[in-house]
């Protein structure tokens, strides 16, 4: 996610917004900028790369005077990382300067509609349309502009926007994405995240969606959607700067957790629009999709296994064989890959060395390439023939969580819109599973309401050498990423194994207590499942099974049962895995472990 910051006071604003930015840092971000706002003319200074450029070319903010101003941290989605895209971004008559943190959905119908109207862009971000909307609509009234401007836009949005015409007034917006004002004496601020403010102030107002607030040195006033006042309650922040970094969670991988819901629905809602799954970042026609005789999905970790989940999907919908390589063996593997292959390569940060050549390897072959990443600009965008961004913002934990989910669901995304391209799928269907796939973000947020006692269950599994995960179908798949989840952050030896290949040697491992996760979600095959359960308890081992709300068939054979609602069985993936992070999370840390700095692991492979 980006970062935002803004001040107006009686101290030169630049250092201030500079301070805050570098307290933002740790959102991840891939270029930063500010705008002063001094003697009625907007200064902005922005840069590509880390804050400590930003700060060389102001010297620290010396070189900008003035009291007002602007700042940004820019996590890039529309448009590659460059001093071009960075914000703030300013109004063709340089009488306005915004910063946005968000999506705005409907900027291309938007950009068009000013471009006809003699607009310039300079940027190919979604967020210039803000500030041209605003200079469209100002006539004297500042208020009224950014009031008009916020009900043309769709998404999710945090803006902060100043006026050489108001010298000493900073205004912003708020719907679906945070913003908090800190109120000071003689001076006031907005941030994206309380960690901006708190070496300034401890006294925030939290915004809500909809509303809108007029900041200068000595007061903030906030509306309503409508442009009337509002009372707002002043709250103490009681946060260190170490846990507002954390938005007052232990563990970033916990707060990533939490994210999920809002990650999930960033990546899908804006690509269904009027009932049909729109993929404009992709030009993969009937045509073409037809032509293809299989897909092969490749990567690596916790990526390989959001392809092992989304290989259900795609297979089941769209009727065309699906495999899962791991990337790393794939290169090697003298593969079997011609112009008839669609490649989808998932990376959470695009850079995984292995992925970018195995993509490689398979573009020479003759494949076509659709990337599914969360880093624009990365090798993998830029080398594949199309790309997908989940949309997922930073993630700052090593051990992946709603990279994972939203991965998933771009998946599920690409399955149902495949289908319906190739005519795999009837009307009716294809409306009854996309209403299921919107429903997906709270599926997500019911399934972590649901399961608050998993750190009490954590106590009771945490101390044992090792643990099975067994499941099948698509609860195997799960299982795959859920014992990863809890061998990288527990240091507890964990293996997933298909329920039908217990039989087959691994049963020979199950001793008196030994744990075994096992993952009934799965109705068609709820019953195979069970029996699975069976055996491992005849042989002595402790159950915990995961499954749908109301199954009660469960609870007289396992030990401890997890709760997740129900879902369409191929889009389940993404809310089983819910509990399994939680129960790793808090498996590591009743073992004491780095939670978010795993040993020996890093975020991104960028090496074999």
């Amino acid at each position: 996610m980006c970062g935002i910051v803004g001040y107006t006071g009686s101290q030169k604003a630049a250092p201030i917004l500079l301070e805050g930015l570098k307290k933002l840092e740790y959102r991840g971000y891939d270029s930063a900028g500010i705008a002063v706002l001094n003697n009625k003319v907007i200064e902005v200074n922005k840069v590509t790369g880390r804050i400590a450029n930003l700060c060389e070319r102001t010297a620290d903010g010396k070189n900008c005077p003035g009291t007002v101003g602007i700042g940004h941290t820019r996590w890039a989605t529309h448009g590659a990382p460059t001093d071009t895209n960075a914000h703030p971004h300013m109004s063709n008559d340089g009488k306005f300067a915004v910063v946005h943190n968000g999506i705005i959905e409907n900027y291309i119908a938007l950009r068009e509609e000013l471009i006809q109207k003699g607009y310039r862009f300079e940027s190919q971000t979604d967020t210039e349309v803000v500030v041209h909307l605003i200079e469209m609509y100002y006539n004297g009234d500042l208020k009224k502009a950014v009031i008009k401007t916020s009900a043309r836009l769709q998404g999710s949005y945090a803006l902060g926007v100043v006026c050489t015409d108001e010298p000493e007034k900073v205004y912003v917006a708020r719907e679906a994405s945070p913003l908090i004002l800190g109120v000071g004496v003689g001076e006031n601020y907005f941030a994206s995240d309380v960690t901006a403010l708190v070496s300034y102030t401890r006294n925030a107002i939290y915004m809500d969606d909809g509303e809108f607030a007029e900041i200068t040195p000595d007061s903030i006033t906030v509306f309503n959607p409508a442009g009337q006042p509002v009372e707002k309650k002043i709250s103490r922040i009681t946060w260190d700067v170490g846990s507002a970094e954390k938005g007052g969670y232990e563990h970033f991988m916990l707060k990533e957790i939490i994210e999920q819901p809002r990650a999930v629905k960033a990546t899908i809602a804006p690509r269904i629009k009027d009932g049909e799954i729109i993929l404009d970042e992709t030009e993969l026609t009937a045509d073409y999709l037809t032509s293809i005789n299989k897909i092969v999905i490749t990567a690596c970790g916790s990526a390989y296994y959001a392809g092992c989940a989304g290989k259900y999907a795609i297979e089941k919908l769209c009727r065309i064989p699906v495999q899962v390589e791991l990337a790393s063996e794939l290169r090697y593997s003298d593969p079997l890959i011609d112009e008839h292959t669609l490649l989808i390569v998932l990376s959470q940060s695009g850079e995984t060395a292995d992925t970018i050549a195995a993509m490689k390897e398979c573009k020479n072959r003759g494949a076509t390439t659709l990337a599914v990443v969360n880093v624009v600009g990365s090798t993998i965008a830029n080398t594949a023939d199309f790309t997908l961004y989940t949309w997922a913002g930073p993630e700052i934990a090593v051990a992946t969580t709603k990279g994972y989910s939203t991965q998933v669901s771009v998946l599920y995304l690409f399955a149902l819109y495949a289908a319906k391209k190739m005519n795999r799928i009837d009307d009716k269907l294809y409306n009854d599973l996309l209403e299921c796939l919107k429903t997906l973000p709270k599926k997500i947020q019911e399934a972590i309401d649901m399961n608050s006692a998993i750190s009490t269950l954590a106590k009771k599994y945490h101390g044992v050498d090792s643990m099975f995960f067994i499941g099948r179908n698509t609860d195997y798949a799960v299982a795959l990423e859920g014992a990863l989840k809890m061998k990288e952050i527990s240091y507890v030896h964990a293996e997933s194994y298909a329920a039908g290949e217990l039989k087959h040697g691994t049963i020979a491992l199950v001793e008196e207590h030994q744990p075994v996760i096992a993952l009934c979600c799965n109705e068609a095959i709820m019953e195979k499942t069970m029996s699975n359960i069976v055996e491992v308890k005849a042989r002595g081992a402790e159950v915990l099974a995961v499954t749908f709300k109301d199954n009660h068939k469960i609870v007289s054979l396992a030990d401890d049962v997890i709760f997740v609602p129900k879902i369409e069985m191929i889009f389940s993936a993404a809310v089983e895995i819910i509990p399994l992070q939680l129960l790793a999370y808090y498996v590591a840390k009743e073992n004491g472990c780095d939670i978010d700095k795993p040993k020996n692991l890093a975020k991104s492979v960028t090496v074999e």
